[in-house]
């Protein structure tokens, strides 16, 4: 039983590509700079 506990199951994900992962990055600075210049997307 302790054999087949430790065993890790290996599941495939599918990888985002590269423009996906882009486009993430860049939303994801954009809301940074967006707190940090006027303390956020709201404004407040």
């Amino acid at each position: 039983m302790a054999a087949e506990t430790a065993r890790r199951v290996r599941h495939s994900v599918a990888r985002p590509s590269g423009d996906d992962v882009r486009k993430n990055a860049a939303a994801a600075l954009q809301r940074a700079l967006d707190r940090r210049d006027n303390g956020g997307s709201t404004g407040h």
